[in-house]
Protein backbone atom coordinates (compact mmCIF):
# COMPACT_ATOMS: atom_id res chain seq x y z
CA UNK A 1 0.00 0.00 0.00
CA UNK A 2 2.86 2.46 0.95
CA UNK A 3 4.60 1.84 -2.04
CA UNK A 4 1.24 1.95 -4.81
CA UNK A 5 1.39 5.20 -2.59
CA UNK A 6 4.31 6.62 -2.93
CA UNK A 7 3.90 6.09 -6.61
CA UNK A 8 1.31 8.42 -6.69
CA UNK A 9 2.63 11.00 -5.10
CA UNK A 10 5.68 10.78 -7.84
CA UNK A 11 3.25 10.57 -10.45
CA UNK A 12 1.51 13.44 -9.07
CA UNK A 13 4.45 15.37 -8.47
CA UNK A 14 5.76 14.81 -11.89
CA UNK A 15 2.37 16.08 -13.71
CA UNK A 16 1.67 18.94 -11.44
CA UNK A 17 5.63 20.04 -12.89
CA UNK A 18 4.66 19.73 -16.27
CA UNK A 19 0.75 20.74 -15.87
CA UNK A 20 1.75 23.99 -13.98
CA UNK A 21 5.59 24.79 -14.51
CA UNK A 22 7.56 26.20 -17.91
CA UNK A 23 11.09 25.55 -16.82
CA UNK A 24 11.46 21.95 -18.07
CA UNK A 25 11.24 20.70 -21.25
CA UNK A 26 7.98 18.52 -21.18
CA UNK A 27 6.00 21.80 -19.24
CA UNK A 28 7.76 23.68 -22.31
CA UNK A 29 6.19 21.35 -24.56
CA UNK A 30 2.96 20.85 -22.67
CA UNK A 31 2.21 24.81 -23.15
CA UNK A 32 3.19 24.62 -26.74
CA UNK A 33 0.63 21.86 -27.02
CA UNK A 34 -1.81 23.58 -25.35
CA UNK A 35 -1.45 26.95 -27.30
CA UNK A 36 -1.96 24.93 -30.76
CA UNK A 37 -5.17 23.41 -29.35
CA UNK A 38 -6.65 26.58 -28.36
CA UNK A 39 -5.52 28.33 -31.89
CA UNK A 40 -7.19 25.14 -33.37
CA UNK A 41 -10.43 25.27 -31.45
CA UNK A 42 -10.85 28.62 -32.70
CA UNK A 43 -10.12 28.23 -35.75
CA UNK A 44 -12.93 25.29 -35.77
CA UNK A 45 -15.52 27.66 -34.23
CA UNK A 46 -15.13 30.37 -36.93
CA UNK A 47 -15.18 27.76 -39.95
CA UNK A 48 -18.56 26.57 -38.35
CA UNK A 49 -20.35 29.85 -38.47
CA UNK A 50 -19.42 30.00 -42.36
CA UNK A 51 -22.42 28.34 -43.80
CA UNK A 52 -20.84 26.54 -46.88
CA UNK A 53 -17.64 24.99 -44.68
CA UNK A 54 -19.62 23.66 -42.25
CA UNK A 55 -22.30 21.83 -44.67
CA UNK A 56 -19.46 20.45 -46.41
CA UNK A 57 -16.97 19.53 -43.74
CA UNK A 58 -19.65 19.32 -40.23
CA UNK A 59 -18.51 15.79 -39.49
CA UNK A 60 -15.11 16.45 -39.62
CA UNK A 61 -15.41 19.67 -37.77
CA UNK A 62 -17.45 17.99 -35.12
CA UNK A 63 -14.75 14.93 -34.35
CA UNK A 64 -12.11 17.83 -34.10
CA UNK A 65 -13.94 19.23 -31.68
CA UNK A 66 -14.74 16.53 -29.38
CA UNK A 67 -11.19 15.44 -29.51
CA UNK A 68 -9.42 18.47 -28.28
CA UNK A 69 -12.59 18.81 -25.91
CA UNK A 70 -11.65 15.70 -24.31
CA UNK A 71 -7.91 16.88 -24.44
CA UNK A 72 -9.07 20.00 -22.66
CA UNK A 73 -11.17 18.03 -19.82
CA UNK A 74 -8.19 15.60 -18.91
CA UNK A 75 -5.72 18.90 -18.43
CA UNK A 76 -8.82 20.33 -16.59
CA UNK A 77 -9.07 17.20 -14.17
CA UNK A 78 -5.88 16.69 -13.78
CA UNK A 79 -4.89 20.29 -12.67
CA UNK A 80 -7.46 19.66 -9.78
CA UNK A 81 -5.83 16.29 -8.88
CA UNK A 82 -2.32 17.25 -9.01
CA UNK A 83 -3.01 20.88 -6.95
CA UNK A 84 -2.77 20.91 -3.24
CA UNK A 85 -6.13 22.99 -2.90
CA UNK A 86 -7.74 21.95 -5.65
CA UNK A 87 -10.60 24.43 -4.74
CA UNK A 88 -8.62 27.59 -5.07
CA UNK A 89 -7.73 26.14 -8.86
CA UNK A 90 -12.02 25.38 -9.74
CA UNK A 91 -12.92 28.75 -8.26
CA UNK A 92 -9.87 30.75 -9.56
CA UNK A 93 -10.37 32.92 -12.91
CA UNK A 94 -9.06 30.70 -15.46
CA UNK A 95 -10.52 27.62 -13.36
CA UNK A 96 -14.13 28.85 -14.57
CA UNK A 97 -12.61 29.48 -17.64
CA UNK A 98 -11.54 26.05 -18.36
CA UNK A 99 -14.80 24.72 -17.18
CA UNK A 100 -17.08 27.54 -19.39
CA UNK A 101 -14.58 26.30 -22.29
CA UNK A 102 -15.34 22.73 -22.15
CA UNK A 103 -19.34 22.55 -21.14
CA UNK A 104 -20.81 23.33 -24.39
CA UNK A 105 -19.58 20.56 -26.92
CA UNK A 106 -21.36 18.01 -23.55
CA UNK A 107 -24.47 20.29 -23.53
CA UNK A 108 -25.22 19.55 -26.82
CA UNK A 109 -24.77 16.47 -26.33
CA UNK A 110 -27.61 15.93 -24.12
CA UNK A 111 -29.29 18.92 -25.58
CA UNK A 112 -30.48 20.59 -29.18
CA UNK A 113 -30.03 24.16 -30.45
CA UNK A 114 -26.83 25.05 -28.23
CA UNK A 115 -25.32 26.51 -31.16
CA UNK A 116 -25.17 29.74 -29.75
CA UNK A 117 -23.15 28.43 -26.64
CA UNK A 118 -20.22 27.18 -28.89
CA UNK A 119 -19.21 30.72 -29.66
CA UNK A 120 -18.08 30.09 -25.59
CA UNK A 121 -15.42 28.14 -26.55
CA UNK A 122 -13.89 31.26 -27.84
CA UNK A 123 -13.10 31.90 -24.18
CA UNK A 124 -10.04 29.91 -24.77
CA UNK A 125 -8.21 32.30 -26.06
CA UNK A 126 -7.81 33.94 -22.39
CA UNK A 127 -5.94 30.57 -21.29
CA UNK A 128 -2.93 32.59 -23.25
CA UNK A 129 -2.04 34.93 -21.01
CA UNK A 130 -1.50 31.76 -18.39
CA UNK A 131 0.35 29.36 -20.76
CA UNK A 132 2.70 32.76 -22.21
CA UNK A 133 2.95 33.52 -19.02
CA UNK A 134 2.51 37.82 -19.39
CA UNK A 135 2.76 38.19 -16.05
CA UNK A 136 4.34 42.15 -17.57
CA UNK A 137 1.82 43.09 -19.24
CA UNK A 138 -0.88 42.39 -16.98
CA UNK A 139 0.96 44.61 -14.46
CA UNK A 140 0.54 47.32 -17.41
CA UNK A 141 -3.05 46.42 -17.45
CA UNK A 142 -3.72 46.78 -13.77
CA UNK A 143 -2.03 50.21 -14.12
CA UNK A 144 -4.37 50.89 -16.63
CA UNK A 145 -7.44 49.69 -14.56
CA UNK A 146 -6.33 51.99 -11.80
CA UNK A 147 -6.29 55.02 -13.96
CA UNK A 148 -9.57 54.06 -15.44
CA UNK A 149 -10.63 53.80 -11.67
CA UNK A 150 -9.42 57.02 -10.91
CA UNK A 151 -10.47 58.87 -13.40
CA UNK A 152 -14.35 57.18 -13.88
CA UNK A 153 -16.37 60.01 -12.12
CA UNK A 154 -14.73 62.62 -14.89
CA UNK A 155 -15.42 59.94 -17.38
CA UNK A 156 -19.12 59.95 -15.85
CA UNK A 157 -19.74 63.30 -15.78
CA UNK A 158 -18.44 63.63 -19.76
CA UNK A 159 -21.06 60.99 -20.73
CA UNK A 160 -23.85 62.08 -18.92
CA UNK A 161 -23.20 65.85 -20.81
CA UNK A 162 -22.95 63.93 -24.10
CA UNK A 163 -25.65 62.17 -22.61
CA UNK A 164 -27.77 65.60 -22.31
CA UNK A 165 -26.33 67.20 -25.41
CA UNK A 166 -27.36 63.96 -27.72
CA UNK A 167 -31.08 64.23 -26.05
CA UNK A 168 -31.09 68.09 -26.58
CA UNK A 169 -29.84 67.73 -30.32
CA UNK A 170 -32.05 64.85 -31.18
CA UNK A 171 -35.27 66.50 -29.98
CA UNK A 172 -34.07 69.25 -32.10
CA UNK A 173 -33.85 67.51 -35.18
CA UNK A 174 -37.03 65.78 -34.69
CA UNK A 175 -38.78 69.14 -34.56
CA UNK A 176 -36.82 70.66 -37.88
CA UNK A 177 -36.84 67.29 -39.81
CA UNK A 178 -40.71 65.88 -39.45
CA UNK A 179 -42.46 64.93 -42.54
CA UNK A 180 -39.53 65.73 -44.37
CA UNK A 181 -39.04 61.74 -45.15
CA UNK A 182 -36.21 61.66 -43.87
CA UNK A 183 -36.40 59.49 -40.92
CA UNK A 184 -36.48 61.45 -37.77
CA UNK A 185 -39.91 59.68 -37.36
CA UNK A 186 -39.44 59.87 -33.65
CA UNK A 187 -37.27 61.74 -30.79
CA UNK A 188 -35.64 58.71 -30.03
CA UNK A 189 -34.86 57.71 -33.76
CA UNK A 190 -33.65 61.34 -33.50
CA UNK A 191 -31.26 60.70 -30.48
CA UNK A 192 -30.26 57.38 -32.27
CA UNK A 193 -28.57 59.54 -35.90
CA UNK A 194 -27.49 61.99 -33.31
CA UNK A 195 -25.34 59.52 -30.89
CA UNK A 196 -24.12 57.81 -34.78
CA UNK A 197 -23.42 61.09 -35.94
CA UNK A 198 -21.38 62.52 -32.85
CA UNK A 199 -19.47 59.60 -32.27
CA UNK A 200 -18.61 60.03 -36.20
CA UNK A 201 -19.33 56.58 -37.27
CA UNK A 202 -22.38 57.38 -39.96
CA UNK A 203 -24.36 54.73 -41.08
CA UNK A 204 -26.04 56.49 -43.56
CA UNK A 205 -29.66 55.25 -42.81
CA UNK A 206 -30.99 58.50 -41.79
CA UNK A 207 -29.81 61.79 -42.97
CA UNK A 208 -31.18 64.93 -42.82
CA UNK A 209 -32.91 67.08 -45.88
CA UNK A 210 -33.68 70.52 -44.48
CA UNK A 211 -30.71 73.14 -44.96
CA UNK A 212 -30.99 73.77 -41.31
CA UNK A 213 -30.53 70.33 -40.27
CA UNK A 214 -27.44 69.76 -42.41
CA UNK A 215 -26.54 72.66 -40.90
CA UNK A 216 -26.84 71.05 -37.31
CA UNK A 217 -25.26 68.09 -38.92
CA UNK A 218 -21.91 69.72 -39.72
CA UNK A 219 -22.07 70.86 -36.35
CA UNK A 220 -21.95 67.74 -34.54
CA UNK A 221 -19.39 66.46 -36.66
CA UNK A 222 -17.08 68.77 -36.17
CA UNK A 223 -17.80 68.55 -32.05
CA UNK A 224 -17.56 64.66 -32.69
CA UNK A 225 -13.96 64.94 -33.42
CA UNK A 226 -13.51 66.72 -29.92
CA UNK A 227 -15.47 64.60 -28.10
CA UNK A 228 -13.25 61.84 -28.93
CA UNK A 229 -10.53 62.93 -27.59
CA UNK A 230 -11.49 64.24 -23.89
CA UNK A 231 -12.07 60.67 -22.65
CA UNK A 232 -8.67 59.83 -23.70
CA UNK A 233 -6.84 62.81 -22.18
CA UNK A 234 -8.71 61.98 -19.00
CA UNK A 235 -7.65 58.12 -18.76
CA UNK A 236 -3.85 59.48 -20.18
CA UNK A 237 -3.25 62.14 -17.40
CA UNK A 238 -4.42 59.66 -14.87
CA UNK A 239 -2.43 56.76 -16.01
CA UNK A 240 0.84 59.11 -15.81
CA UNK A 241 -0.05 60.13 -12.32
CA UNK A 242 0.21 56.26 -11.68
CA UNK A 243 3.47 56.11 -12.98
CA UNK A 244 4.93 59.09 -11.29
CA UNK A 245 3.08 57.78 -7.96
CA UNK A 246 4.80 54.25 -8.67
CA UNK A 247 8.36 55.88 -9.23
CA UNK A 248 7.67 57.80 -6.17
CA UNK A 249 7.71 54.39 -4.31
CA UNK A 250 9.56 52.23 -5.63
CA UNK A 251 13.05 54.62 -5.79
CA UNK A 252 14.98 55.54 -2.70
CA UNK A 253 15.31 59.58 -2.20
CA UNK A 254 18.53 59.50 -1.12
CA UNK A 255 19.45 56.95 -4.29
CA UNK A 256 19.45 57.70 -7.88
CA UNK A 257 17.00 55.33 -10.74
CA UNK A 258 18.22 52.33 -11.56
CA UNK A 259 18.19 52.91 -15.71
CA UNK A 260 18.21 48.95 -17.43
CA UNK A 261 21.16 49.39 -20.10
CA UNK A 262 19.60 47.07 -22.53
CA UNK A 263 16.12 48.22 -22.76
CA UNK A 264 16.52 51.57 -20.82
CA UNK A 265 13.48 50.54 -18.49
CA UNK A 266 13.73 53.16 -15.41
CA UNK A 267 12.61 53.30 -11.97
CA UNK A 268 13.40 49.86 -10.29
CA UNK A 269 13.86 49.59 -6.58
CA UNK A 270 16.82 49.97 -5.11
CA UNK A 271 17.95 46.60 -4.07
CA UNK A 272 16.84 45.36 -7.81
CA UNK A 273 19.62 43.65 -9.46
CA UNK A 274 17.94 42.18 -12.75
CA UNK A 275 16.13 44.22 -15.23
CA UNK A 276 11.99 42.78 -14.83
CA UNK A 277 11.77 43.66 -18.63
CA UNK A 278 14.30 41.94 -20.34
CA UNK A 279 16.63 40.00 -17.71
CA UNK A 280 19.98 41.62 -18.15
CA UNK A 281 21.81 42.85 -15.23
CA UNK A 282 21.19 46.46 -13.67
CA UNK A 283 24.13 48.95 -12.48
CA UNK A 284 24.39 49.53 -8.47
CA UNK A 285 22.37 52.40 -7.92
CA UNK A 286 23.92 55.44 -7.59
CA UNK A 287 23.68 57.55 -3.76
CA UNK A 288 23.01 61.41 -4.55
CA UNK A 289 24.62 62.49 -1.67
CA UNK A 290 28.09 60.95 -2.91
CA UNK A 291 27.33 62.51 -6.35
CA UNK A 292 26.65 65.84 -4.72
CA UNK A 293 30.12 65.52 -2.36
CA UNK A 294 31.85 64.40 -5.27
CA UNK A 295 30.79 67.43 -7.50
CA UNK A 296 31.58 69.94 -4.66
CA UNK A 297 35.23 68.21 -4.55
Amino acid sequence: MKEEKSKYEIWKQKTHIIIYGVNTPAGRIFDLVILFLIMLSIFIVMMESVAEVDKKYHDLLLIAEWIITVIFTIEYILRIVTIKKPWSYIFSFYGIIDLIAILPMYLSYFFTNTHVLATIRSLRLLRVFRILKLMRFIGEASQLRDALKASRTKIAVFLYTVLIVSVVIGSLMFIIEEGEGSGFTSIPRSIYWTIVTLTTVGYGDIAPQTELGQFIAVLIMILGYGIIAVPTGIVTVEYAKSQRKKADEVTDPGQEAKECIGCNTKNFNAEANYCYNCGAPLPPAINNAQNANRSDQ
